[in-house]
């Protein structure tokens, strides 16, 4: 799951949408639609003369299906290149009720509703979370490999060309305005699986090809600090997979993560199962392991169907942004600590990004340049710096040890933690919280603590 309890102490409520934001409805006419956007394009950019303007996305995950689906509903010429078309991607594949609204997903993609959640303590002790949501509220459980074709799909019908390939590296304009030249391998039935190496001369260019992105690379971004995400699918019988119906599972425990968390999502006919690691990489299959042996009793008889894994950033890359080279996505760092919540992250940093070339450019008549670009960062900043800033701090404290992490799932037991975990990772939006109630939280939070370690005291005497 994206966020849980520790959200609690960012405020996060639900609220309005966002009154100044841009809506690029492929329901809308063309016309009606240009009228929406708000035209930032400097007077001094030129125009760009016998066609639209170019950008290429590359990747083909949340971030560059949004991405692409936006520019090219806003009039822009769009590439997107993706070699993985069938990527399936480690991920526990939650995604908030807002990105469902947000970006028209239609149901039939999600494979369960989860209402319901359980997160086990380093001793076991189980707490169930769930209980303020409201009918119609739910986590989305989804399988990357179904969303990510169909963002893409629904990017080619809104004109963009998507081509199977393999981005190679980026030649750099000499000049001002002069065009960036990407070089691929192309993959189709001409190439008969051999693959051809081919050039593309675009404008600006989006990337959006995840953890090791060679786009980033290519505008030395710098590196950041990375997670291992270990999942395996397995497919248990149908009186088990009932007990799943509805319900995920969150383990913490110095056993499954010594800084994060193992966990168990249902999906339309399997379950993945899994745990990540920042400090311990190495170690990543004995964690895996250990949270196979913790849901054993809920898994044992399963078959395992596919076996994953996958490089997850910790925080922001140091440079996201050159020229007319942007990044989004796991190649920009959007990833919360804790949680390691990064579909939602994905697709809306696409959409933006996207959006701030559209009205740049006054939807593909003109040249754009960093500064255009330079408003998607400041956007995102804005909205999004105080949550990760928060987690990250959270992670720190609640993760650290076995007697924090008892302390952590104690607090989930709380119904005023529950209601503004929940209102936090279903809708994205910022509000403060009730301040009688924070007081409250916060004593109850320093009480946990100190009785988790009182409790890792009496141990120790124990074992002595």
């Amino acid at each position: 799951m994206a966020s849980i309890a520790l959200k609690t102490f960012t405020g996060l409520r639900q609220s309005s949408p966002e009154s100044n934001s841009i809506t690029l409805s492929k329901s809308l006419p063309l016309t009606q639609t240009h009228r929406r956007l708000r035209i930032n394009a400097s007077k001094s950019s030129p125009r760009v003369n016998g066609r639209n303007l170019r950008v290429a996305v590359v990747g083909g995950g949340p971030a560059g299906g949004a991405a692409a689906e936006t520019l090219a509903k806003g009039g822009i010429e769009t590439f997107l290149i993706e070699r993985k078309v069938d990527n399936c991607k480690p991920c526990g594949g939650a995604i908030p009720l807002c990105m469902v609204g947000e970006f028209d997903l239609p149901l039939d993609i999600i494979d369960r509703k989860v209402t319901k959640m359980k997160m086990i303590s380093p001793s076991n002790v189980a707490v169930d979370i769930g209980q303020t949501l409201k009918p119609h509220e739910y986590i989305g459980m989804v399988r990357r490999e179904v969303l990510d074709a169909y963002l893409r799909d629904r990017a080619a019908e809104a004109g963009a060309s998507v081509l199977n390939g393999l981005f190679l590296k980026m030649d750099m304009p000499k000049v001002p305005n002069a065009p960036y030249v990407l070089h691929y391998t192309a993959y189709d039935s001409k190439t008969n699986g051999a693959g051809e190496k081919r050039a593309l001369e675009v404008d600006a260019v989006i990337g959006a090809d995840g953890a090791n992105s060679r786009v980033a690379k290519s505008i030395n971004a710098g590196d950041y600090e990375y997670a291992i995400a270990f999942q395996e699918r397995i497919r248990i019988s149908d009186d088990k997979m009932k007990y799943y119906e509805n319900l995920a599972e969150m383990y913490v425990g110095d056993d499954v993560s010594p800084d994060f968390y193992g966990w168990v999502f249902p999906k339309c006919d399997h379950v993945a199962v899994g745990t990540g690691t920042v400090t311990h990489k190495a170690d990543i299959k004995k964690f895996q392991l250990a949270t196979r042996l913790r849901a054993d009793s809920k898994i044992t008889g399963g078959k395992i169907i596919r076996v994953e894994a996958h490089p997850i950033p910790e925080h922001p890359r140091p440079r996201r942004l050159q020229d007319r080279v942007a990044l989004v996505g796991d190649a920009a760092g959007y990833v919360t600590k804790c949680s390691g919540e990064g579909i939602y992250f994905a697709a809306k940093s696409g959409r933006m990004c996207a959006e701030a070339i559209v009205e740049g450019s006054e939807m593909g008549k003109r040249m754009v340049d960093e500064s255009d670009l330079r408003k998607y960062l400041e956007k995102w900043d804005k909205t999004y710096w105080p949550t990760y800033k928060v987690l990250d701090i959270l992670q720190k404290v609640f993760y650290r040890s076995n007697p924090a992490r008892e302390a952590f799932v104690e607090m989930c037991a709380d119904e005023y933690v529950q209601k503004m975990t929940f209102d936090s990772y279903l809708y994205k939006k910022v509000a403060p919280g009730n301040p009688i109630e924070d007081l409250k939280l916060a004593v109850n939070t320093i009480g946990s603590l100190v009785r988790a370690n009182a409790l890792r005291r009496e141990m120790d005497k124990l074992s002595v």
